[in-house]
């Protein structure tokens, strides 16, 4: 069953209001969720499993399919993390050198595809 897909305008607010500061943890995870489906769109696939725990993951970036158990490519980040890079308020490279993502696999990459959302 899918997902019921998050309308712009909720997630784009709820996106807003995180960077901002000071969001509670709805509106985060509203956020994070909203973005990591625009990044799904955005760069449709299965290699890569985008995690942001505790509020989501998705599968995402063209190329060999994955199916069963640990994904050989794999990003996980906090929240604060990924929506800098997701908005381009900070660049993947620096994220990674700083330690702040956890990337492995060959396709683990997402300089590509971000940012995916710039607010307005």
């Amino acid at each position: 069953m899918a997902r019921a897909r998050i309308a712009d305008d909720v997630g784009s607010s709820s996106v807003r209001a995180a960077l901002a500061g000071g969001a509670d943890r709805e509106t985060t995870a509203m956020a994070v969720r909203y973005t990591l489906q625009l990044l799904a769109e955005k760069a449709e696939g299965n290699t890569v499993e985008v995690r942001v725990p505790p509020f989501g993951a998705v599968q995402a970036i063209e190329g060999p399919r994955h199916t069963r158990g640990t994904p050989p490519n794999v990003v996980e980040m906090d929240a604060t993390t990924w929506l800098a890079i997701a908005t381009g308020s900070a660049r993947w490279a620096d994220a990674l050198a700083a330690g702040s993502i956890a990337a492995s696999g060959q396709r683990a990459d997402l300089t590509d595809h971000l940012p995916i959302f710039v607010p307005r």
